[in-house]
């Protein structure tokens, strides 16, 4: 009896206990997810004071299409009398084609008035390697993986498991283009070769940005831009990258080419941490991937990156 009552104990502990466990997760998910709706009013740039520095923009993770917070800070900065230079440090596979190109455009404009450094990490891939090129020069360590020149439109079909399952999807449609991106359409001929060139023009767009940037001709940008990824040692021997060194590094070029010289100059955020948005919060893959798993955390990651995308595929 008293085996049976010990069991029964035992059991009834462990299952308090796990009970404990998954409310703790549960409570700590609502809390991120608190954060994630008061954080979603977009950061705003930093106070940039009124003495003569450098602003320092960070770009890690996936790159979403909605920079309009990032793009209107660089325009801020750019326009201020302060602000002499851009340390942009990137790290990232890259994401939305447009919020690359919206980037791309605003680093762009930077550059043309005022010198812009970039510092790659890991990475500094597809649509991060494309708001890179403006820069006047490009600093990446020899293990970054970097390039990546490509797009990547994904268009999933279902009809055939519906299909298989029974169901039936009828599209009433204006043109025949009109469905050819709903995944429970069949993609025909003509869909795929009207796709394929939405993909070839905006693949065209890119080779021109970085045939601009980074002084080549669309004839070379074109032999490396197969999609693969070079690392920063190729990439300083291909010409997409300058030179190979850390952040201290770019600094170092960036004091060099503003004739600072070894007088102290402040480096400040262009953009808050305390105003940092919940998808640019460091702590957020971490939490997502305890509580969720890897899988959760990173198709979160990609989310709102419908359509085409410049992304470095791991």
């Amino acid at each position: 009896m008293n085996n049976e009552f010990n069991a029964f104990l035992a059991g009834y502990l462990k299952h308090r206990q796990l009970l404990f466990w998954r409310i703790g997760a549960l409570v700590a998910f609502c809390t991120a997810v608190s954060v994630c709706l008061a954080g979603h009013g977009r950061p705003s740039a930093a106070n940039f004071g009124h003495r003569p520095h450098i602003v320092r923009l960070v770009i890690n993770g996936i790159i979403r299409n909605d920079v309009s917070a990032t793009v209107k800070a660089l325009k801020q900065a750019q326009t201020s009398p302060d602000v002499t230079g851009l340390l942009l440090v990137v790290d990232s596979p890259g994401g939305g084609v447009t919020g690359g190109e919206r980037l791309h455009e605003a680093v762009s404009r930077f550059a043309a008035v005022k010198p812009v450094v970039v510092s790659m990490g890991d990475m500094g891939a597809s649509a991060a390697y494309m708001l890179s090129v403006p820069a006047q020069h490009i600093v990446a360590l020899p293990s970054t993986l970097t390039g990546s020149i490509g797009v990547i439109f994904q268009r999933p079909d279902v009809s055939v498991g519906l299909g298989r399952l029974g169901i039936g999807v009828d599209a009433i449609t204006s043109g025949a283009m009109k469905d050819q991106t709903d995944p429970t359409s069949t993609l025909t001929p003509e869909g795929r070769q009207m796709l394929q060139g939405l993909v070839n023009d905006l693949f065209g767009q890119f080779v021109s940005m970085v045939a601009s940037g980074r002084h080549m001709s669309e004839e070379k940008v074109r032999s490396l831009a197969d999609g693969r990824a070079y690392t920063g040692k190729q990439a300083v021997a291909l010409g997409l990258v300058d030179e190979l060194g850390d952040e201290d590094v770019a600094r170092l070029w960036l004091r060099k080419r503003l004739n600072i010289g070894n007088a102290s100059y402040p480096v400040l955020p262009l953009i808050s941490d305390r105003t940092r948005s919940w998808y640019l919060w460091p702590g957020r893959k971490a939490l997502l991937k305890g509580l969720l798993g890897g899988a959760f955390s990173s198709a979160i990651d990609r989310e709102g990156l419908d359509g085409a995308v410049a992304i470095l595929q791991l």
